[in-house]
């Protein structure tokens, strides 16, 4: 029997990934300072950036800690839950799509 070789010839598209911003949210509750601690041990900023963030977050509301995929979005929206629950503050992380 003749040996019968094929080429089958396969194109692989691949996509980046989406990518989500992680939000933290003002309250009238949670300290400054600890708004910073989140933003340097979560999202790994310096003291400088910690702190810019945290302004902007008093004073828009909300603000943008991070932009990464959906997993590594969502690990970080619940670390930062669960390190407000331990520290009896409401601080909330919300994730939302980048565009």
């Amino acid at each position: 029997m003749p040996k019968i070789e094929e080429e089958i010839e396969t194109s692989l598209e691949l996509e980046e990934p989406r990518m989500f911003k992680v939000l933290l949210h003002n309250d009238d509750y949670t300290s400054m300072d600890f708004v910073v601690d989140v933003l340097m041990s979560i999202f790994h900023k310096n003291a400088i950036e910690a702190e810019k963030i945290m302004i902007e977050i008093h004073e828009k509301g909300i603000g943008i800690c991070g932009v990464y995929s959906f997993e590594i979005a969502q690990t970080k929206a619940e670390q930062v839950k669960q390190k407000a629950k331990q520290n009896e503050f409401p601080l909330l992380a919300t994730i939302e799509e980048d565009s």
